[in-house]
């Protein structure tokens, strides 16, 4: 069975990603084909990237990034959650996937989104990252508008449809991410 990484990609005070990756982790819980785990960057404290060489060397040497290297390894695939801020990611999300590289290879992503257009254009923006990351991104994905799936901009209603969005998210993951471990060995 393939672990999966449910990544709140936002650690701006009220943020709107903690519902929503709860609500993905709820509906993931739910299946047998993987184990899911929320992973929330406000436990990790990633200052902006202060490594000195190149992640791609896998020279770590600061225990936060130590620490976070040691997290994403473990998994099989990933679930971002992410805003949209600016027409992109948030900058939180950015700086945690330009921490670490090997950690990150060979293994696949799915996008659950927020934002007036509904995250859209982060996700496009993140598509972009996950290439140079050797990360095998999904179609399917979840977008969510701040006028539709949430009251006053910030109380959490998804409509019901976007159920069979993160189903179809899921299988792909999943799928996807079974496939991939076989390349890691």
């Amino acid at each position: 069975m393939i672990k999966v990484a449910i990544i709140i990609g936002s650690t701006r005070p009220g943020r709107n990603g903690e519902a929503v990756a709860k609500w993905v982790h709820g509906l993931a819980s739910q299946r047998t084909d993987a184990s899911y785990e929320l992973v929330d960057l406000l436990d990790f404290n990633l200052p902006l990237l202060d490594e000195p060489v190149p992640p791609s060397m896998g020279q770590y040497s600061k225990e936060h990034t130590k620490k976070w290297a040691a997290k994403i390894a473990g998994f099989d695939a990933f679930i971002f959650v992410t805003p949209e801020y600016n027409h992109g990611t948030s900058g939180a999300l950015k700086n945690a996937l330009d921490f670490i590289y090997a950690e990150w290879n060979n293994k696949a992503a799915g996008f659950v989104s927020y934002g007036s257009a509904g995250g859209a254009r982060a996700v496009e923006h993140l598509r972009l990252v996950m290439g140079e990351l050797q990360i095998a991104d999904v179609r399917a994905q979840v977008m969510l508008s701040l006028f539709t799936d949430f009251e006053n901009f910030s109380v959490f209603k998804p409509a019901a449809h976007h159920e069979n969005n993160v189903k179809a998210m899921l299988d792909q993951v999943v799928a996807w991410g079974g496939a991939l471990k076989s390349l890691r060995g």
